[in-house]
């Protein structure tokens, strides 16, 4: 009996190790994939550091080290990239993530805003830089914008934002009011939303009194669930077709290193966000419609960065 029982827990262990070898097996690959694609979606920074007109603002010697949970500023850009055509940057947002508050502040720059774009010495569009320039250009005239260094920038194409979400399981958001874009229709209230009608619900802006204001308010609402639903674990099942998606959607300046990082040390600042809107108005100039921001309006922005990413 002794020696029987002995043989059941032997067994009982070689059982045991092969099932955590291959459940370190699985993580481990799980890992290596996770590292392939930031590795594939890794596109270095090769900017200056940018100096802002404000002596007040704490001067930059090297880049932002997400190791020492220091505060930065990453842009997102969602871009409508076709064959042979680098497209404009359909949507511009910034994000101010400061661990050491456990918060982040989150604003849209609307695409139409009126600008000096960088390295051409005349006013444009801000949509326009990406189209001129690529993601390098379109950085440099955010900076300028704000007055404030950007410190990493993340692409996304918004074809591939509308399958990330259905990846996720979707969004749920709650719809101020009823509108119909495409044929498709909207109500009012709670919605449960896929990829493609979360494409659709993030673009419009005609039918909104708010008009870009409106747009910019819904899509900061799906980019807050998109960010709280990817640092679920709840998605683990998805990850290998998520890490797919992400290497065919997404190009970014931050390395893996930091990724890792950020889900480790900077994730109770994902669930505490504000959101600003900056103020202007709409003005007709040799017949081409833009967003004017004046620049109190763009120094109140200004100190905001400031006194988020400054203060603790």
């Amino acid at each position: 009996m002794k020696r029987k029982w002995k043989k059941i827990m032997v067994w009982s262990g070689c059982i045991a190790l092969c099932m955590l070898l291959v459940a370190g097996g699985y993580v481990w690959h799980l890992y290596s994939s996770v590292e392939k694609v930031a590795a594939q979606i890794y596109e270095e920074a090769a900017k200056p550091i940018y100096v802002s007109k404000d002596p007040g603002v704490k001067q930059r010697i090297v880049p932002v080290q997400f190791k020492n949970r220091e505060p930065f500023n990453v842009l997102i850009l969602g871009v409508d990239e076709r064959k042979n055509d680098r497209g404009r940057s359909d949507t511009m947002i910034v994000l101010s993530v400061n661990p050491a508050k456990n918060s982040m502040v989150m604003f849209n720059i609307p695409r139409d805003t009126r600008t000096i774009i960088a390295g051409r010495a005349a006013e444009d569009k801000i949509n326009h830089a990406y189209a001129f320039g690529g993601i390098e250009m379109s950085i440099h005239t955010v900076e300028q914008f704000l007055d404030y260094p950007i410190d990493h920038y993340m692409k996304v194409n918004m074809e591939g934002f509308a399958r990330l979400i259905d990846l996720i399981g979707g969004v749920e958001v709650d719809n101020p009011l009823s509108f119909t874009i495409n044929g498709h229709q909207f109500k009012r209230g709670g919605l449960s939303l896929n990829g493609s009608d979360a494409l659709l619900y993030s673009r419009m802006r005609y039918d909104d009194p708010k008009g870009d204001m409106g747009r910019n308010d819904r899509q900061r609402e799906i980019l807050q669930q998109i960010m709280r639903s990817s640092m679920s674990l709840s998605n683990i099942t998805r990850v290998q077709d998520l890490l797919k998606e992400v290497g065919d959607s997404i190009k970014t300046s931050i390395s893996f290193d930091d990724m890792k990082t950020f889900i480790a040390e900077y994730r109770p600042a994902v669930n505490r966000v504000e959101t600003v809107e900056i103020q202007g108005k709409g003005q007709t100039i040799n017949g081409i419609w833009y967003y004017i921001v004046g620049e109190k309006e763009r120094g109140r922005i200004h100190r905001l960065l400031k006194n988020h990413l400054e203060a603790n």
